[in-house]
């Protein structure tokens, strides 16, 4: 079959939805193209939601992946405010929640993730917030003024980008975090430490081994329109706020494909080519799970690059042109003027060397696995971010003493490195 007479459904209108649409039109693919998606928007990048939008240096449309004409000149059919419920993989269509129905050649679920609720009573009370989409942040926007006590649940990096943004516009924000300390799951204590030091002397309180246990409001009774007023902890302290943000995780959202038999496991899972259990169906992004080269096994990434990584791949197998070359997974935060930027996957590195001089930054953190280069953590820090990121992919081993040094040139210790890969 030509593939003008194909028609490729994409569920999912997000920055993987909005990359494969436009990946597939540039594989010349001349066949009907759906993007479904259940926000009322067109195409957008999330990421500045929690920083440059949240803080108001941006406005709506500079989130748009292209402008919302482009679509339209590139054939794309935008079907927005709209959810799929269910896939027939027999008669290859998908119904949507106002009953209608889509047939397709193709299918690639880009559904994303959603964020996980507190589980505790009051969680329900006006003025608990969660960020993920554009609601979310004109919601938030009111709370993030002078004078306003905000309790950030969480203390990733959802968490800690919004704090910045908070104290940026004047308000009073504090983290609570239930472990023992920041970017646990993520980080090593080294900069765990580096990012708990840098908030408090900015001003934020921080407040580790910190369980909340419910939300409480004014009266101290709950009711419909209560607002919350305070955090109370599991030691029996509350902590009083004006409104709370709660950003504890993501849940990917799989649900539909499984029960339309797709396999899943912690994302649904996918081949090298983004395919699932359904030689017919694709799954990319946040909702996706895929053996990852880097790590050898199977992982769900929740990155940008990653998202972009997979839409182009799908679209590549979908038009049967050559797969791009697998990339070192990143990622990036921004809080106050400190940048991140994270290459590769920590996993089970057995130490981890700093490279630091007398100020704050730059400020990078070398993981090393029997004397491989697996991941950095580069901080204000552009040249060991890329030098790492090329060590990594060839799986390089530096030298320790030479990593250490701010004396020694990046690029030197990236040479040497390289030469004995």
């Amino acid at each position: 079959m030509s593939n003008t007479e194909q028609t490729v459904i994409i569920l999912g209108a997000g920055q993987a939805g909005g990359q494969c649409a436009a990946s597939l039109r540039r594989n010349g693919f001349e066949g009907r193209i759906l993007l479904a998606g259940d926000e009322p928007h067109p195409p957008y990048q999330r990421p500045p939601l929690s920083k440059a939008y949240l803080s108001g240096e941006i406005d709506e449309s500079r989130l748009w992946l292209q402008p919302p004409e482009t679509w339209t000149e590139q054939s794309v059919e935008l079907r927005l405010s709209s959810r799929a419920s269910a896939i027939d993989r027999t008669a290859k269509t998908v119904r949507f929640e106002d009953g209608s129905e889509e047939s397709y050649t193709q299918l690639v679920i880009a559904t994303g993730s959603r964020v996980r609720t507190l589980p505790v009573p009051g969680a329900d009370l006006d003025g608990v917030r969660y960020l993920r989409s554009i609601a979310d942040v004109d919601a938030l926007k009111a709370d993030f003024a002078p004078g306003k006590r905000i309790a950030i649940i969480g203390g990733g990096y959802i968490g800690l980008e919004a704090a910045s943004v908070a104290l940026k516009l004047g308000a009073k924000p504090v983290v609570i975090e239930a472990m023992d300390r920041l970017l646990a799951r993520v980080a090593v204590p080294e900069m765990s430490d580096f990012y708990r030091q840098a908030h408090e002397s900015r001003g934020v309180t921080v407040r580790l081994d910190s369980q909340v246990a419910a939300l409480k409001p004014k009266s101290g009774l709950f009711g419909r329109g209560k607002t919350v007023t305070g955090v109370e902890l599991s030691s029996g302290e509350t902590i009083a706020c004006d409104s709370a943000l709660v950003g504890i995780g993501v849940i990917p959202n799989q649900e539909f494909a499984a029960e339309s038999g797709l396999e899943t496991g912690n994302g649904i899972l996918i081949d090298e080519a983004c395919r699932t259990s359904d030689p017919d169906i694709f799954a990319i992004g946040d909702c996706a799970e895929q053996h990852n080269w880097l790590a050898g096994k199977r992982l769900r990434l929740e990155s940008v690059p990653n998202a972009l990584d997979q839409a182009k791949r799908a679209a590549a197998a979908i038009c049967g042109s050559p797969a791009p070359k697998p990339e070192v997974p990143w990622f990036w935060s921004d809080q106050y003027d400190l940048k991140l930027q994270t290459a590769g996957l920590i996993g089970d590195h057995d130490s981890t060397i700093i490279r630091a001089g007398s100020d704050e930054t730059p400020r990078s953190f070398f993981h090393l696995a029997g004397g491989v280069l697996i991941a950095a953590d580069c901080i204000n820090d552009p040249q060991s971010f890329m030098a790492a990121k090329m060590m990594i992919a060839k799986r390089a081993k530096p030298d320790p003493a030479a990593l250490a040094d701010p004396e020694v040139a990046m690029k030197d210790v990236m040479k040497a490195a390289l030469a004995g890969a």
